[in-house]
């Protein structure tokens, strides 16, 4: 069985800072299509391809390979997976649909503490025991040279171009889900970045949780990265989401939170 879908984001944004001229802008954002395939109960073949801003031209716009992997599952409690790879941090880097978190644009937290969309080579072993599901990735590293104080490590991921796999990324998430719309756990990934000029030992610890339930919408999540040396020895952030789906007081099929 093959299936194809995707999404779309056309944003429009209006800035008008303090004692300055406004400006308004329309992008389309990302336009993505995921392309997956089984082959058995077992077997399968899952991939993601974005484009974002448009087009691709003169270091404008972006053709990203974000997913393509292929997956056994084995059993509910055990799986294995090998391709290009998400990494395991937050609620928003593996799922990153624009209708699972409320602001248009993803929140700063999920660009300058968890650098979403954060992917790579690599492979993993999942599964789910009860009410525990758990996930560990083995994957690229980061290029420590191009680690900010301003963005932390988000310039320093390889995206699976050639990447230098001297010092591997490792990656644990492990998260508690309920029947009743609870999830919540942590992660914690590590790496020994490196770079032409440098060497920076990052850790990247992230706590979550989400309760949806009976039109109550609620997410908060707080992530600390360690470095081990450079001008910068830790970066700090959260987030908090609280919203509640009105439309269950007209009947309606479709969401409005």
């Amino acid at each position: 069985e093959t299936r194809l879908g995707g999404y779309g984001e056309l944003h429009y944004n209006y800035d008008k800072p303090e004692g300055g001229e406004s400006t308004e802008i329309l992008d389309f954002h990302r336009f993505v299509l995921f392309i997956s395939h089984g082959f058995s109960e077992k077997w399968s073949f899952k991939s993601e391809v974005e484009i974002e801003h448009n087009y691709v031209k003169d270091g404008q716009g972006e053709v990203s390979l974000e997913q393509a992997y292929i997956d056994y599952h084995y059993a509910d409690e055990i799986g294995f997976q090998a391709g290009v790879l998400l990494v395991s941090s937050g609620l928003i880097n593996e799922n990153h649909e624009p209708t699972l978190f409320l602001s248009v644009e993803r929140p700063d937290y999920h660009r300058n503490i968890i650098p979403t969309t954060w992917f790579g080579n690599g492979a993993a072993i999942y599964g789910k025991i009860s009410n525990i599901e758990y996930k560990f990735n083995v994957m690229e590293g980061l290029i420590s040279d191009k680690f900010s104080p301003s963005s932390g490590i988000r310039s320093g991921r390889q995206k699976g171009y050639k990447a230098n796999a001297e010092n591997l990324l490792y990656n644990l998430r492990v998260d508690f889900v309920s029947a009743k719309g609870l999830r919540a756990g942590g992660s914690f990934t590590y790496n020994e970045a490196t770079g032409d000029t440098s060497t920076n030992a990052i850790n990247l610890l992230e706590f979550h949780l989400k309760y949806n339930y009976k039109g109550l919408y609620t997410v908060a999540e707080y992530g600390m990265i360690g470095y081990d040396n450079g001008p910068v020895e830790t970066s700090r952030g959260y987030y908090f989401d609280l919203g509640y789906n009105i439309g269950r007081f007209f009947d309606f099929k479709s969401e409005i939170i």
